[in-house]
């Protein structure tokens, strides 16, 4: 198997076989083996009987049916367990990602990157998405050091390696290329236009920026202490121990030798409260430290009904 192309789908029974369509379309796919892996994530209208449908005289066409909306996540975990191509495209599924590109992305992925991902650089709606996903990016940018304009985009091209080595949960998926690069694959990007969704309702909601900022933090902390939380616990932990102590080892010496009583009540009880902060905090790495210890690399579950290869 050559390529793989992963596509969740979510409601969006009038947008499949158009896709499908388009796919088999593909200039630069005939003469390769491929492979198209549908996860729908749970839809609650006809999309499953439509890939069904899309299936027949396609081989190419396999189908992960999730019981539930686990969430893109989820579907992208699926897909990359499932996926046989040597070259892994992700796309979604509401024909904003035209399948037409795939060509730019191979030709890119050969240019000494390990994942390219798209830059939709005009086309994405009002300012109410455009601004905060500018900002969002700009900080990502900053805290990470990966120069990219549209982390958040979904369409993306990566060799096996990177995307068999991606744990994404939550909203992680946001952050593939980031997790890629931490990693030491080598990332890239090409502009790659947005098209109008004709069929079916968008998916983005109005909190999804602070969502994507709480993720960052996670994906920061997990990328950076990962395998040692006690040094991201440690310093704050013992600086609250320290001058918790401090403070309170002073009113006593002070009560003892110079005043002959204990006064300043307030401090004392601050000093107190301080150090019992700090050991809470100094807890909580060394938790993390037994957690990371005793982990395993279990294969995650996930929710699926049925796969039709």
């Amino acid at each position: 198997m050559e390529i793989s192309i992963i596509i969740p789908v979510y409601n969006e029974e009038r947008n499949i076989r158009i896709l499908v369509e388009k796919i088999r379309e593909l200039a630069v796919l005939k003469d390769k083996i491929w492979e198209a892996i549908f996860i729908d994530d749970g839809s609650t209208d006809n999309t499953y009987g439509e890939l069904k449908s899309a299936k027949e005289g396609v081989p190419e066409v396999k189908i992960v049916h999730f019981g539930i909306n686990a969430g893109k996540a989820a579907a992208y975990s699926a897909g990359f367990q499932f996926a046989a191509g040597s070259v892994i495209i992700t796309m979604d599924g509401d024909l904003q990602d035209d399948p037409a590109e795939i060509g730019s992305f191979l030709a890119a992925l050969t240019n000494q990157s390990d994942l390219v991902v798209g830059w939709k650089y005009r086309g994405k709606g009002s300012r109410g998405r455009t601004i905060p996903s500018r900002i969002f990016n700009f900080f990502l940018g900053i805290l990470t050091g990966l120069k990219i304009n549209d982390s958040n985009c979904p369409f993306r091209a990566m060799r096996k390696e990177v995307a068999k080595s991606l744990n994404i949960y939550g909203d992680l998926y946001r952050f593939i290329p980031y997790l890629a690069f931490n990693k030491g694959y080598r990332v890239a990007e090409i502009k790659v236009e947005n098209y109008p969704r004709q069929y079916g309702k968008s998916k983005y909601g109005p909190g999804r920026f602070f969502n994507g900022m709480l993720d960052l933090l996670t994906v920061l902390f997990i990328s950076r202490y990962n395998r040692s939380p006690l040094h991201f616990f440690g310093i704050p932990g013992l600086i609250s121990f320290v001058i918790g102590f401090a403070i309170d080892a002073t009113l006593v010496l002070r009560g003892l030798f110079v005043t002959g009583q204990i006064g300043h009540t307030a401090l004392l009880v601050m000093g107190v409260m301080l150090i019992i902060l700090g050991v809470q905090i100094l807890s909580l790495g060394l938790l993390g430290e037994l957690i990371i210890s005793q982990r395993r690399a279990d294969r995650r579950d996930l929710p699926i009904l049925d796969v039709i290869q």
